[in-house]
């Protein structure tokens, strides 16, 4: 079975890419923020950020319990992990990491549309700025993909996995 991480900045396509790509290669879309309420993994919940507050290594390892339960199901052909953080798994567990990238100027519009405060705004774009999530999977030894969903998420990108998916099962 194949595992496909989707990260990136918040705001930047993640979802929207995730879904249409568990659609299009016939795997399953898990939405790490259902594992994190089902394990309650959160640990607190920070007032400033209005974000909850998750331990990267616990999360790590309810995903390895998660991708190990789904390789037991025979129809399972492979997995989309959707998540800001799911670049923290061990690439072991990920056959390829998707890095969701956006202009500045259309994320900043996606978080002001989402209401968010102009410090988490900050934030994000400075992530963004910084290429946090894809230096993050650099760290970690991910094989990497990059994903511009500034134009929207058209079908080259969608193909573009299926066609490595299919490579792979060769």
């Amino acid at each position: 079975m194949r595992t496909i991480i989707v990260t990136g900045s918040v705001g930047a396509g993640k979802t929207a890419l995730s879904k249409k790509l568990a659609l299009a290669a016939r795997y399953i879309y898990v939405d790490v923020n259902k594992i994190i309420k089902k394990y309650n993994l959160a640990e607190g919940y920070d007032r400033k950020r209005k974000s909850k507050i998750i331990d990267a290594d616990k999360l790590s390892k309810a995903l390895i319990s998660v991708i190990k339960s789904l390789e037991e199901d025979e129809s399972a052909k492979g997995v989309i992990i959707d998540s800001h953080l799911s670049h923290h798994l061990p690439a072991k567990y990920a056959g390829l990491c998707i890095i969701v990238k956006c202009s500045i100027n259309l994320l900043n519009k996606r978080l002001k549309n989402r209401g968010y405060s102009k410090s988490k705004i900050r934030e994000n774009l400075d992530a963004e700025i910084f290429n946090v999530c894809l230096e993050e999977a650099k760290e970690k030894g991910h094989r990497i993909m990059v994903v511009d969903t500034s134009k929207g998420i058209n079908k080259n990108a969608v193909s573009s996995v299926v066609k490595w998916v299919r490579k792979r099962k060769k």
